[in-house]
């Protein structure tokens, strides 16, 4: 498995008020969750991003509360992976159970700038910043999430298996 596509930056502490804010957690709709990604952090991001596209972020990536609806929104707008320094722990278990491939990278973090073309080798862990011509080597994902991921999220995954 493995994403490819354009970064969008941010620094620490993004939490889940900001991935999806407050006030549309009224809808539990993908697509409606989707056009409301990142607006009070990135007013453009709904507008710019494109399917496959990748977020790069600093330290503590979706702290805050324990909202599912934050990693829904960030999957449903397209994005194939989150790269970060470090997540918030219940984020990324939520992350991996919608089926968001996320990945935690300290280097990549700092190395990866916003508009650079990276790719993502989920099997190896290898990120490659295709603008710079640089690699980072990130969590490899073990078969069980490659799994989960390819099912698009746990309760999928789960239903294969009956």
């Amino acid at each position: 498995m493995q994403a490819k596509g354009r970064v969008f930056k941010y620094g620490d502490n993004v939490d889940t008020d900001v991935i999806i804010p407050a006030r549309y957690l009224n809808s539990s709709d993908p697509a409606e969750l989707a056009k409301h990604c990142m607006e009070d952090i990135d007013k453009e991001f709904v507008n710019r991003v494109q399917k496959g596209d990748i977020i790069v972020a600093d330290k503590n990536f979706g702290c805050g509360s324990s909202r599912e609806h934050a990693p829904i929104a960030i999957k449903a707008a397209g994005v194939s992976c989150v790269i970060a320094e470090t997540f918030a722990r219940i984020f990324y278990r939520n992350a991996i159970n919608i089926g968001l491939p996320i990945i935690e990278c300290p280097e990549a973090s700092k190395g990866i700038e916003a508009g650079d073309e990276v790719e993502i080798d989920f099997d190896s862990g290898i990120i490659y910043d295709r603008t710079k011509g640089t690699q980072f080597q990130g969590q490899a994902f073990p078969p069980f999430m490659q799994k989960i991921i390819a099912a698009e999220g746990l309760i999928n995954y789960i239903n294969q298996q009956k």
